[in-house]
């Protein structure tokens, strides 16, 4: 009897030793993540710091690492192989699963991670060439002695790390998703730049717009659609001298636009991505030197995207935001220079039709004759399940990226076209870098400039002898007006891309008359300009009001940049407002809108955290964009037109037979669709917040989030109160917004201010996770600490770590 007792008790002691050390479905290992000598609680942090000593393999040399108490490191190297293997190091100590996690969703291996459910993701980042361009990247990369040194020595930090773990001080993430990291490679840190261009040069409006042909034709495409916007105050100032002779663009073929595809799913580069910067002279800054300013608009999460070090060698002395996973400093400044970018987003993606000579796919015909296509089998490894091989084709052109019966997540590319995109070839961004963080004059500027590529970024730039320029960096195809705007014939080399720019040739301004330089994602440059870069830009919304701002400004000061980088105008507002209000029946508002309404109309146009007007206008404006479009342009195979053409629309009652609802027998005008669309507007604030409108606030209404990467409630944040929008100077959205603020007083020291929405530490069990984010949301910044020596008494600095080799 005590044996059949035993037995059961055995069996369900067996089991629950499985259960508790193995996965069952998507639930972590739940004794080895609770264990309470490996599991999670070992990532809880007091984050006091401590003095230590700690042996590196390969360092040749011993380097100091000084903590402020901000946790940002300076690192203090005798050589820079020393300051790479110490900086990669660090970046591993604090942000590994970040990088690792990051690395693996370019490469599309999150299936390795978390099963079947991310293969339609991995399939697409396989068929995107991400590895494709990487390996191209590394190729090249590796040809330049310092690239090279530079990639070698930061892996060998990044690698010092993850060999120096034991399971209880892996990262929690790993944890709850039971895995542990691979290796570090150069492979890697070119999949993380690979990342950036995907989300700053992967977005393509081709096949929308060639449906939009279709379907309307040319006099369509030329009043909304147009290359021209109506408002330009384009980044390099009108009038503007250029400084090359211009080689002949090539002439247009006819008829190189092709039949339109098939789309398939969803998961596209945020169109936001977008970002702010400029430089003041001298001539207009209180201390007579010039002053830069730089915030990238990026997705918002945790980790954050940035980590922020100082990096001092005998060659370097250079601080700022750096990208965990890549040598160097992105966004920052030396003792003699400072530089920031944005997006220019330029057209270097394009599609070419693929006409298969059968069913095998193993010739496509091109200039009347058939040419060999290449394959590349993808295994897809599925954690829980059989590896999936996807072969995916490949023309001259590129990959053909969606196939009949590939389930994919993105929406706007055709289906059976090969993909030519910049980021598929070899670059050499990390060698700007490395020239640019020791550069300390214009001409070492633009010579690290004409190494980087794709994505191309506006450069700004300021340097202690007075000078201020800004470049619209960048590797352009040379394209005849309109080559990309439309889906290509792949068949016909006229349709090809006829050489590149030279690097002199890219729009580019030094010291301008009017003592400012700023980009804010806007057309580069007036007619004057003899190349075509692209056909549509950002809005003009942030470029106006931040050259009227600096255009008025004297006396300015780091403080009154700080003020304008957390400017809260709402240009559309300011445009459209009045003639919307002017248009609405008052008729057919009840007493309660015409209270909103009259509010409304005394608004002084500053989207603040507290406004209810900008929560009324912001949906008041979604609803109207919708009325006139929609009908006409709201199938997901077509799109809008851009904003500053809604906005035309509305203040001057143009395009009216837009304007007219086509789905109903009457004929609308701008008047029934405005009086509409804000009693809509009105009636959703009511439902979703209530009858005061006191709860409508502008922050509550937005409810800007911060997410784990993991989208892990726990890990994220969603209790801030912030300002701005979209199209605003401060760009503060719901996901999406000022990744980096950073102001840069140029002198004989610099001074320097900065912060972003999260904290250094990755891990969530640290209380600098997100420490900065009310700082941030408030629009304050942090000073940044620059140290000449690792001994320098200074009350900031709260440890000291010693790296050495043995």
């Amino acid at each position: 009897m005590k044996w059949m007792m035993f037995i059961p008790a055995t069996l369900i002691t067996i089991l629950l030793c499985w259960m508790l050390n193995g996965r069952v479905g998507e639930v972590p290992p739940l004794g080895k993540f609770f264990s309470p000598f490996t599991g999670f609680w070992q990532n809880n942090e007091n984050g006091k710091m401590s003095d230590e000593s700690l042996v590196i393999p390969g360092l040749r040399d011993e380097v100091r690492v000084v903590m402020d108490d901000n946790l940002v490191p300076h690192i203090f190297a005798k050589n820079n192989h020393d300051l790479f293997l110490a900086q990669g190091y660090i970046h591993a100590k604090y942000r590994l699963w970040q990088m690792d996690f990051q690395t693996m969703a370019a490469a599309g291996r999150i299936s390795e991670i978390i099963g079947e459910k991310a293969l339609d993701y991995d399939r697409q980042q396989r068929r995107f060439g991400m590895v494709f361009g990487a390996e191209k990247t590394v190729a090249v990369m590796e040809t330049d002695p310092q690239s090279k040194e530079a990639a070698d020595a930061y892996t060998s930090g990044v690698n010092a790390y993850i060999n120096s773990l034991s399971e209880r001080d892996l990262p929690v993430e790993y944890k709850l998703l039971d895995y542990k990291p691979g290796l570090w490679s150069n492979l890697k840190c070119a999949l993380l730049l690979k990342y950036m261009s995907y989300d700053l040069s992967g977005l393509s409006s081709d096949w929308k717009v060639t449906n939009v042909l279709k379907a309307y034709g040319m006099p369509a495409i030329d009043s909304l659609f147009t290359n021209h916007p109506y408002a330009d105050d384009p980044i390099i100032p009108k009038g503007t001298t250029w400084d090359f002779q211009p080689i002949p663009a090539p002439a247009i073929p006819g008829d190189a636009v092709a039949e339109a595809g098939n789309p398939e799913f969803d998961h596209e580069p945020n169109p936001l991505n977008g970002s702010n910067n400029w430089a003041v002279s001298g001539s207009k800054t209180a201390s007579g030197l010039p002053i830069l300013c730089g915030d990238p608009h990026l997705g918002l999460n945790l980790p954050s995207l940035w980590y922020q070090m100082q990096l001092v060698s005998p060659d370097y002395d250079v601080s700022g935001a750096s990208l965990p996973g890549v040598p160097m400093i992105i966004i920052g400044f030396n003792r003699n220079i400072a530089w920031s970018e944005t997006n220019v987003d330029a057209d270097v993606l394009d599609w070419y039709s693929v006409q298969y000579r059968d069913a095998s796919r193993k010739e496509y015909f091109y200039n009347h004759e058939w040419k060999k296509t290449t394959k590349k089998a993808e295994v897809i490894k599925v954690r829980g399940g059989k590896d999936v091989i996807d072969t995916v084709v490949y023309t001259h052109h590129g990959p053909v990226v969606f196939e009949k019966g590939k389930s994919m997540m993105r929406k706007d590319f055709p289906m059976g076209y090969a993909m030519r995109w910049l980021a598929h070839d070899g670059t050499m961004e990390l060698k700007t870098f490395l020239l640019l963080n020791k550069a300390s004059n214009y001409n070492e500027y633009v010579d690290a400039l004409q190494y980087f590529q794709c994505p191309a970024q506006n450069f700004v730039y300021a340097d202690a002898a007075n000078n201020i320029a800004m470049w619209v960096n960048g590797k352009y195809p040379l394209k005849w007006k309109n080559q990309g705007k439309f889906l290509l014939d792949g068949s016909k080399p006229e349709n090809e891309w006829q050489g590149y720019l030279p690097h002199d040739h890219d729009p580019h301004v030094i010291n301008p008359e009017r003592g400012f330089v700023s980009s804010n994602n806007q057309t580069p440059a007036d007619d004057s300009y003899p190349y075509y870069l692209n056909w549509r830009f950002e809005v003009v919304t942030r470029a106006h009001r931040t050259n009227e701002r600096l255009a008025g400004m004297s006396n300015i000061t780091a403080d009154s940049m700080r003020l304008l980088q957390f400017d809260n105008r709402n240009m559309i507002a300011e445009f459209d407002l009045d003639s919307m209000a002017g248009k609405t029946d008052l008729r057919r508002l009840d007493d309660f809108q015409k209270n909103i309404f009259s509010k409304l109309k005394q608004w002084d146009r500053d989207a603040t955290a507290s406004s209810m007007e900008q929560s009324v206008f912001n949906l008041w404006w979604k609803n109207l964009t919708n009325a006139i479009w929609a009908d006409e342009l709201g199938a997901d195979s077509l799109m809008y037109p851009e904003t500053d053409i809604t906005m035309n629309t509305v203040h001057f009652n143009i395009n009216k037979n837009w304007i007219d609802n086509k789905t109903t027998p009457q004929v609308e005008t701008l008047g029934d669709l405005a009086t509409q669309s804000f009693i809509s507007a009105c009636d959703t604030l009511r439902r979703y917040f209530g009858d005061n409108p006191v709860a409508w606030s502008w922050s509550d209404v937005k409810n800007t989030h911060i997410n784990h990467l993991l989208r892990i409630a726990a890990f994220s944040r969603s209790d801030m109160k912030t300002s701005g929008n979209a199209m605003i100077v401060n760009a503060t959205g719901y996901d999406h917004g000022p990744s980096w603020r950073m102001i840069v007083e140029l002198g004989p020291k610099p001074h320097a201010y900065g912060i972003y929405p999260g904290g250094q530490s990755g891990n969530p069990g640290s209380p600098f996770y997100d420490n900065m984010i009310n700082k941030w949301a408030a629009g304050e910044q942090n000073e940044v600490l620059i140290l000449s020596s690792p001994d320098e008494n200074n009350p900031h600095i709260v440890s000291a770590t010693i790296l050495k080799s043995k």
